[in-house]
């Protein structure tokens, strides 16, 4: 099996689209179809940025998993939806983020109840 196998099946790994690849790793889905049909490979940089999207990179180059075969498969990919939500969050400044936590704090589990605890102490 060759690198460009092994990057398709990375991607298909991961969950993830040749167009979502390509904007997770700031290129063009004509430039993954190329490395995954083996026109052209990615460089260091590419990789680098596969690497932190969850990719096990030295498997893409040599076969061979990280931490061999009883490691944790590396985390998800955040999909491109989820990162601009979170750059988006990030830009906000310090107010509208703790707003922004509190609302959704109202959703998490448990939150009903404590809630509700909070407003029986109250009266």
């Amino acid at each position: 099996m060759d690198i460009s196998t092994r990057l398709q099946e990375e991607r298909k790994r991961l969950g993830l689209t040749q167009e979502a690849v390509a904007a997770q790793l700031g290129a063009t889905k004509r430039s993954v179809i190329n490395w995954e049909g083996g026109a052209a490979l990615p460089g260091a940089e590419v990789l680098a940025r596969y690497a932190a999207a969850g990719a096990d990179v030295l498997y893409i180059l040599t076969g061979q998993r990280q931490g061999g075969a009883s490691a944790p498969p590396p985390p998800r990919a955040v999909s491109e939806g989820d990162r601009i939500l979170l750059d988006n969050f990030h830009a906000a400044p310090a107010q509208v983020q703790a707003g922004v936590k509190t609302a959704l704090g109202a959703f998490a589990p448990g939150a009903g109840s404590a809630r509700r605890g909070k407003q029986d102490k109250a009266a």
